[in-house]
């Protein structure tokens, strides 16, 4: 065997995977599609589209990806690290109801079970309380008086060091084991890749522990085919076939592998297991693909024309408001300059079909030109903007099913598909306009074709008591292979309702436990 373990995707359950599986002494190897981005590498703004955003075929191999289906609008992290190094940092548990719903509910008493792998996943993690608010956060503490629920309003739990702002500091982490780190600028750039060493990306924990046991992190390379070696069942192993990534020409090689930890998120691992049923896999259930879900979220940004406060400084996300006892609302931010959004960016407006909601938008910019005059002037949008991001913990789902280009593509089977026009993400964004004294905006699609964003699209690879309602079992397993886990969003088997980055860590904590130490060659 070439190695022990190959972890497809480097994000959070894949760094957890190397790491622990490394502890036990097992020859990993991690294949990442993206790039390594060292903290100079990051972009400065937004507007170096090359840096920022995925997209091969224009040669860009940025840090984030988005995608759109006939159903949703997906953000997500490509790099060494995954989406670590373009997420907004915060570390939520979410609430009881994520424990006890979804396929996962009976298989065990979750809440009560992960408790020590969430410990265990923020200390890792480095998570701390954001110490600082800044105009973001004072605005939406003017939103939650205004609502009466101010009590309920929190600075965020984070994956940020807050030493001293710009000075170079031994390890403060793993006793000395872990990179030097700088403290915190609050320049508000958590999402373009942080420039000052502070945030907490996981090439500064799973994954440099792991590579001091022995872990091998392969960068610019995408997998493409694994299949059993002798037996069907994979317990011979599997043959794994990979490419490159980033250039023309592909050059596929093969390695050995006693096992395989599918960890590319959402898009990257229900892409190739949906494959790999049709070839290779055929014993995968045929729950691949099914119970996708986001946190049923709402992105609407706010931009304030009368340039009185400054939005870009702080932290991605300084604060959390819980709204009801099934939603909250967190403000996002990019640091100054950082305003390449506004190019995605149109009125916001909601109606039953795209005819009526285009007549609207004519109708709100020609009703109020003086305040989209404004708005059109504005010379930084980072700095003018707040994101609101809202999200609740009721249900919806889509379907994911192999297109016909050998793609993936959406449907809705049964269950309620996720909204774009969420009423009471509407009524908070309209409260905060007066606040803010500016304008509601939305991303493009949402206005002209209904379709939401998320950046935390989860599922399509959910855990069941069997093959009939779960693609993996309680312990991450695959049903129907050996020695085959599936460790990312595409296991989450409920909706979460927060940020699920800490919940990937947890649950992907508690699957390594559940392996074996490897056995001594004797």
């Amino acid at each position: 065997m070439d190695y022990d373990y190959i972890i497809i995707g480097s994000g959070f359950g894949g760094s957890v995977s190397a790491l622990r599986l490394s502890e036990k002494g097992y020859k990993v190897l991690v294949i990442e599609k993206g790039k390594w981005y060292r903290t100079e590498d990051f972009p400065k703004t937004n507007w170096t589209f090359s840096k920022w955003l995925w997209l091969p075929s224009l040669r860009w191999y940025g840090i984030m990806k988005i995608t759109i289906f006939r159903h949703v609008g997906i953000v997500s992290g490509t790099g060494v690290g995954g989406g670590s190094l373009v997420y907004a940092n915060t570390l939520p548990v979410p609430k009881p109801a994520f424990f006890n719903s979804g396929s996962w509910a009976q298989l065990a008493d979750w809440q009560q079970e992960l408790l020590p792998y969430y410990d265990r996943a923020l200390k890792m993690l480095g998570a701390t309380k954001n110490p600082r608010f800044f105009d973001g956060e004072h605005a939406l503490e003017q939103l939650a008086e205004e609502i009466g629920q101010k009590e309920h309003l929190d600075a965020t739990h984070v994956a940020v060091y807050f030493g001293e702002s710009g000075m170079i500091q031994s390890d403060p982490y793993f006793g000395g084991k872990g990179p030097e780190r700088s403290g915190c600028t609050f320049c508000g750039g958590c999402m373009t890749g942080c420039q000052h060493n502070a945030k907490n990306t996981l090439d500064k924990n799973y994954l440099y522990l792991a590579q001091q046991l022995g872990a091998e992190i392969l960068a610019e390379q995408e997998v493409t085919d694994v299949r059993p070696i002798g037996k069907e069942d994979g317990s011979d192993g599997y043959m794994v076939d990979y490419q490159y990534s980033t250039r023309f020409i592909k050059k596929k090689r093969t390695l050995k592998v006693k096992g395989v930890v599918f960890a590319g998120g959402v898009l990257g691992t229900v892409a190739l297991l949906l494959k790999l049923k049709n070839t290779s896999l055929p014993n995968l259930s045929d729950r691949v693909g099914k119970e996708v879900r986001t946190n049923n979220e709402s992105l609407i940004a706010v931009t304030q024309l009368d340039n009185s406060s400054d939005q870009s400084q702080g932290i991605a996300i300084g604060a959390i408001l819980h709204t009801d006892e099934h939603s909250h609302l967190e403000l996002c931010r990019y640091g100054a300059g950082s305003g390449a959004w506004r190019l995605t960016f149109l009125p916001f407006v909601e109606g039953p079909n795209a005819l009526v909601r285009f007549t609207k938008m004519i109708w709100e910019v020609l009703s109020h030109p003086r305040q989209y005059w404004k708005y059109f002037r504005v010379k930084d949008w980072a700095k003018s903007s707040s994101v609101m991001l809202f999200m609740q913990t009721l249900d919806s789902t889509v379907t994911f099913t192999r297109s016909w280009w050998g793609g993936m593509k959406t449907a809705v089977v049964g269950k309620e598909k996720p909204t774009a026009f969420i009423p009471q993400a509407i009524e908070l964004a309209r409260k905060f306009e007066v606040i803010l004294k500016g304008k509601a905006v939305a991303f493009g699609l949402t206005p002209l074709m209904g379709i939401p964003g998320t950046a935390h699209i989860l599922g399509g690879a959910v855990m069941g008591a069997t093959p009939e309602n779960g693609v993996i079992d309680q312990n991450n397993r695959v049903f129907g292979y050996e020695n085959m886990l599936v460790c990312d969003g595409s296991m989450i088997s409920a909706n979460p309702g927060v940020n699920p980055a800490l919940s990937i860590t947890a649950i992907s904590e508690r699957a390594m436990d559940q392996v074996e130490l490897r056995m001594p060659i004797t």
